[in-house]
């Protein structure tokens, strides 16, 4: 899977993903977030393009960033370990379930 952020005013918050077939398609980034017991910086997607009662399905990867903070492509890990998930999804739980952030 290929990565390209996109460092554009509004669209600094959006990535392309590219699958093994070469399709392409738009994510929002939901947050970013630093985990300090593995040491990594993860960053939570979901597609760009989704109806509005359609679930969302967020995709999940850890990443490294340059000094001044940038992503390319190759930046971008698959979160390959049982224990990385666990703690991600609870991040994730943590998050949508604060009502601040929800807008409830």
């Amino acid at each position: 899977m290929v990565a390209n952020m996109n460092n554009d005013g509004d669209k600094d918050r959006q990535i392309t993903l590219i699958d093994d077939q070469g399709n392409e398609e738009l994510y929002e980034i939901l947050f970013t977030f630093h985990s300090d017991d593995y040491d990594k910086s993860y960053v939570l997607l979901y597609p760009e393009a989704i109806a509005e009662d359609e679930d969302i399905e967020v995709q999940a990867f850890s990443y490294d960033a340059d000094d001044e903070g940038d992503v390319t492509s190759s930046d971008l890990h698959e979160i390959t370990s049982d224990e990385e998930w666990d703690m991600v999804q609870g991040v994730l739980n943590t998050f949508l379930d604060d009502d601040r952030l929800s807008g409830e």
